[in-house]
């Protein structure tokens, strides 16, 4: 188990992926490898062969978003709904909370996400994503999404976890393939970006309109 990490009580591990019928469960493999990474890490209960035999009983003719959660003593709860329909461009802009890039719950996708989830309340009209930056002025995530920047020279880079950074399955899966690659980014990389994307493993590659920073 982590050191020094305080697990408040109630507190569950979360994975978010999709069902897609006649292909099965979204990079699933990647999920439960994260979940189990993290079960260990905070010494939490995790059975993946049952769980993975369990989410094979589903079978289902529609796409769907599927959620599920873990608790301490191995407890597995999954949820599903209709797969929200997809968006065009997002608009984001950058926060103004920042991240602390030494706190250890970035590093897994609980329950404990009030940071993220007050950000994303706080987010104007018209707003679809904030972007967080950490104490030293690098660019770290959104609330629920993963940042890669296309250079100048065609490089595809994403920030380091070292910055603050959740691990996202589509992070791992683009990295894994080779199609970017980990860079410390600032906000003037982001500003002579060639294009900039976010990323989940439910919605895939998301195309941005970036704003710049909020007035500080």
């Amino acid at each position: 188990m982590e050191s020094a990490l305080r697990i408040p009580l109630d507190t569950k591990l979360v994975e978010t992926f999709g069902w897609v019928p006649a292909q099965g469960y979204v990079r699933l493999d990647l999920h439960l490898r994260r979940l189990e990474r993290s079960a260990r890490a905070l010494g939490f209960a995790c059975d993946r062969s049952a769980i993975a035999a369990e989410l094979a009983e589903y079978k289902g003719d529609a796409a769907m978003r599927c959620r599920l959660t873990l608790a301490a003593d191995g407890t597995v709860e999954v949820t599903r709904a209709p797969m929200p329909p997809a968006k065009g461009r997002w608009v984001v802009q950058v926060a103004d909370v920042r991240l602390d890039s030494a706190y250890p719950w970035l590093r897994h996708k609980t329950t404990n996400r009030a940071l993220y989830d007050e950000a994303r309340a706080a987010m104007p009209e018209g707003v679809d994503e904030f972007i967080f930056l950490n104490e030293r002025d690098e660019v770290c995530e959104g609330t629920i999404t993963n940042i890669f920047v296309r250079t100048q020279d065609g490089k595809s880079l994403t920030p380091p976890l070292s910055s603050g950074v959740l691990p996202g399955v589509y992070r791992e899966h683009q990295l894994e393939q080779g199609l970017c690659q980990e860079a410390v980014l600032t906000l003037d990389d982001l500003r002579q970006a060639k294009a900039i994307t976010l990323g989940n493993s439910l919605r895939g590659e998301i195309a941005v309109d970036y704003q710049g920073p909020l007035a500080r």
